[in-house]
């Protein structure tokens, strides 16, 4: 049975590697994602930001991470479940674990950037309330769909 944890350090190459997996599978690496994915700690973690995985033993089969934009955004980013475990409700965890923290901090507003190749996330994502908002301030060249939530306070 798979768990869902903090991220440590050790697990750094684990995250690069399952993100860059696919990413480089819908051809969408760009340098944006490669600064957060050589430097996980630096750019997520030391900015109050959040990474979580999920665990199958000692295998990491997926990722989430919250990166916060502001007091109150942050934003969902490098969520992605190995191939061999999709569809067994992990992703649907690790994002629940994200909102989760989210809203522990005080977070109003989670945002996302993602592209129309990703049908499955972004149905993900409309389950749990995301809305379609104009792509503006996107990180990412390859972006065309941006995603807000807006959390209780």
């Amino acid at each position: 049975m798979f768990e869902i944890v903090q991220y440590q350090d050790s697990m750094a190459d684990e995250f690069r590697r399952l993100n860059l997996e696919w990413l480089d599978h819908y051809q969408l690496r760009e340098e944006a994602d490669m600064l957060v994915l050589n430097d996980p700690r630096g750019t997520i973690l030391n900015n109050g930001g959040y990474i979580y995985v999920a665990k199958e033993g000692d295998e990491i089969v997926g990722t989430a991470a919250l990166i916060r934009e502001t007091d109150n955004v942050y934003e969902l980013a490098k969520m992605t479940v190995m191939e061999k475990w999709r569809g067994k409700g992990i992703s649907k965890l690790l994002l629940e674990t994200c909102l989760q923290k989210a809203a522990e901090v005080g977070a109003v507003k989670i945002e996302l950037f993602s592209n129309h190749q990703l049908t499955h996330a972004l149905k993900l994502y409309e389950r749990y309330g995301f809305a379609y908002v104009d792509v503006k301030d996107s990180p990412f060249e390859t972006a065309d769909i941006k995603m807000e939530l807006r959390l209780k306070k």
